[in-house]
C-alpha cells in the first residue's frame, strides 16, 4: 500500500444523455445525470479502492455540490482535504453524450481552480503531508505556477510526481514542471499541444511513430508517459523504451468519462507494486475497459479482485 497526495480537480460532472444521435443545431431528447468527477478525484478513488491509501486536497466552494464531493470522497475511502471558499461555486464539468457514450461537446466551469496561488501548496502544513507521501498525483486544473511549484518541491525531496493532463487547453500549464515529472497521462491531441506534432493515430494509415512521439516529449523534457487514443491503441513510454498496447473492443461502452483517468491510475498502481511498463499498461487498460463499460467516471464496486479479472482477457503489449 502507497501513501498517494492527490492534488487538482474534485467537482461536480454533469452528463446529457441523448436518446438517439446527436443533431447540430436541434433539440435533441434525452435526459441529464449528476455525480462527483474530476481528473485527479477520479484517479484518487480509483487507487484508494484498489488498496492504496490516499490523501486529497481539491478547491471547492461553500455550497451542496461540496458537500456531494466530500461525501463521495469519504465513500471511497480517501482523507479529503478540501481548500474552501465559502462564496464560490464548486466547479462543475457539463458533457453531453451519444446513446454510445461518446462525446459530442463539453463544457468545464472551472474558474475556482485558477484562484489557488502557488504559496497555498507551500505552506509548512502542506510540506508536512507532501514529506509523508510515496507519490504526488496532480492534475492540470490549477494555475501553472502552482503546478510548476507542485513539481519543484516534490522533486526536491525525491517524491515522484504522476500528472494528468486534463485537456489540450490546460496540458500545456505542465511545461515548465515536465523535467520533474515521473509520468504524464495524456491523449493524443493533448500529445499533439505539447510537442507541436499532427494529432495522429498510434496505429493504422496515417499513424505517429511511437518513437516520434517520445523523441518529441523528451526533447522538452517529459521522460515518461502515456498516451492514449479513444478505443484505439495505447502508447506507454519511459526510460527503458515504448510499448503499445490495442484495448480489446468493449461489447458496451456506456460512458468514456473517467476513462483516461483509469487508465492512469491502473498503470500507476502496477508502478507503485513494482510492475514492469508491459504489466503497468496492461492493468491500466484493463481498468479503463472496466470504468467505459458503466455509467460514471468510476466504479464504485471496484476492488484488486474484480481488476485481477479484468487483467486475464488483456492481449500482450508490442514492444518498440
Amino acid at each position: 500500500m502507497a501513501r498517494i497526495l492527490a492534488i487538482g480537480g474534485a467537482h461536480i460532472d454533469r452528463t446529457g444523455r441523448l436518446d438517439a444521435a446527436h443533431r447540430p443545431g436541434a433539440s435533441n431528447p434525452g435526459h441529464w445525470e449528476s455525480v462527483p468527477g474530476g481528473g485527479v478525484f477520479n484517479a484518487a478513488r480509483n487507487l484508494a479502492r484498489l488498496g492504496h491509501q490516499v490523501t486529497l486536497v481539491s478547491p471547492r466552494g461553500g455550497d451542496a455540490e461540496a458537500e456531494l464531493v466530500a461525501a463521495a470522497a469519504v465513500t471511497a475511502g480517501l482523507e479529503d482535504c478540501p481548500l474552501t471558499f465559502l462564496d464560490r461555486a464548486t466547479p462543475s464539468y457539463t458533457s453531453i453524450l451519444e446513446p454510445d457514450g461518446n462525446l459530442v461537446t463539453a463544457l468545464a466551469d472551472m474558474a475556482l481552480y485558477d484562484l489557488i496561488p502557488a504559496r497555498r501548496l507551500l505552506t509548512s502544513r502542506f510540506k508536512a503531508r507532501l514529506e509523508k507521501s510515496d507519490l504526488v498525483l496532480a492534475d492540470a486544473n490549477l494555475p501553472e505556477s502552482a503546478l510548476t511549484a507542485l513539481a519543484e518541491a516534490a522533486h526536491a525531496r525525491g517524491i515522484p510526481v504522476a500528472a494528468i493532463a486534463v485537456s489540450p487547453a490546460k496540458v500545456v500549464r505542465w511545461k515548465p514542471g515536465l523535467k520533474h515529472l515521473s509520468l504524464l497521462a495524456m491523449n493524443s491531441a493533448e500529445a499533439a499541444t505539447l510537442t507541436g506534432l499532427l494529432s495522429a493515430p498510434l496505429s493504422g494509415e496515417g499513424a505517429e511513430h511511437p518513437t516520434n512521439l517520445q523523441q518529441a516529449l523528451a526533447s522538452i523534457g517529459l521522460a515518461s508517459g502515456l498516451i492514449s487514443a479513444g478505443a484505439g491503441p495505447v502508447l506507454a513510454f519511459g526510460m527503458d523504451g515504448s510499448l503499445t498496447l490495442a484495448p480489446p473492443p468493449l461489447e458496451h461502452v456506456s460512458d468514456v468519462t473517467g476513462a483516461g483517468d483509469a487508465l492512469a491510475s491502473g498503470y500507476l498502481d502496477g508502478l507503485l507494486a513494482g510492475g514492469s511498463m508491459q504489466d503497468n499498461l496492461t492493468r491500466g487498460i484493463a481498468l479503463a475497459r472496466l470504468t467505459a463499460s458503466v455509467r460514471g467516471p468510476v466504479r464504485t464496486d471496484l476492488s484488486p479482485e474484480l481488476l485481477a479479472r479484468a487483467l486475464e482477457a488483456m492481449p500482450k503489449p508490442t514492444q518498440h
